[in-house]
């Protein structure tokens, strides 16, 4: 069992029209609704892999209930902590005549000191017989930047191995707590995010293993070595974070080898698409286009 850990849930709310006029009202062709944030893309791949995977986080207001519903559609068992404020909504509208969408993202809800501890106690709970645990995606406002770190301690005294995918300074502040694994995210190179260049240095930091995504390939390190995993064939390639945070999973909670963990995550971040929707058929054909080679 996977437990998954979403901080800043949202609802993604996306309306086509066949031209968008400005100004005036507008007809709505198709209008659906997804629920998004890293740690539920990543839930959402994990299930697809027949993986029993339960999402935690916060979840406010009507959009809770809608975000609830949607994991149910795709076999997702949740259990949010609920929240005074309403989740956040992402709208994307679609323009098909044009071939051009606009989106319109909500700030994210505050967070209270009370809402916090609640979720902790309740995390704390979930963690109890879980094979691994995985911090991913953005914090919502009210979150200090070390809530990481905090949650991969507490899953450390459960003997529940952390996976952290995450940038900047939340990132920075979780190697202390010596995670089992680290994704950076994109933020992780960003202006006073922090010194670190590659895997190699966050595992000097304190991960037990860490992993990057560059373009068509994911750079990884762990017990002494280094890799680079890729489909150097697909040049204008951009993976799935999420899909390979779920495709690095087993090295950390099933005992794969890191080679064949690497093929397996570059092949699900290619198949993958933002909401954790995987191609299974195209899985399978990238898995054996995968080359790994040594890496300082």
């Amino acid at each position: 069992m996977i437990l998954t850990v979403t901080l800043n849930a949202s609802l993604h709310v996306s309306y086509e029209t066949p031209q968008v006029a400005w100004g005036a009202a507008n007809h709505v062709s198709r209008m659906y609704t997804r629920a998004g944030g890293g740690g539920l893309a990543v839930a959402r791949v994990l299930t697809g892999l027949g993986e029993d995977v339960v999402a935690a986080g916060f979840a406010g207001g009507g959009a809770a209930d809608l975000i609830e519903a949607d994991l149910a559609r795709s076999g997702v068992a949740t259990a949010f902590t609920r929240i005074g404020h309403e989740s956040r909504r992402v709208v994307e509208v679609l323009d098909e005549s044009r071939e051009q969408s606009t989106r319109l993202t909500e700030p994210a809800p505050f967070i209270t000191t009370e809402e916090l501890g609640r979720f902790a106690r309740e995390y704390r709970k979930l963690l109890s017989g879980m094979d691994a645990v995985v911090l991913s995606g953005a914090l919502p406002a009210g979150l200090p930047v070390d809530v990481y770190a905090s949650l991969a301690s507490y899953a450390a005294e459960a003997s529940v191995p952390a996976i952290v995918h995450a940038g900047g300074p939340v990132l920075w502040h979780s190697l202390d707590r010596h995670p089992a694994l680290v994704l950076a995210a994109s933020t992780a190179g960003a202006p006073g995010a922090g010194i670190s260049s590659g895997p190699a240095d966050l595992v000097g930091r304190g991960a037990a293993a860490a992993a990057m995504v560059s373009g068509p390939a994911v750079l990884a390190a762990a017990q002494g070595q280094g890799w680079r995993a890729a489909l150097d064939d697909l040049p204008g390639l951009s993976l799935s974070g999420e899909a390979v945070v779920a495709g690095l999973l087993p090295a950390v909670a099933r005992g794969w080898t890191w080679p064949d963990t690497l093929r397996h995550a570059v092949a699900l971040g290619a198949a993958a698409d933002p909401a954790g929707e995987v191609d299974l058929d195209g899985y399978e054909l990238l898995s054996a286009e995968v080359r790994l080679t040594p890496a300082s």
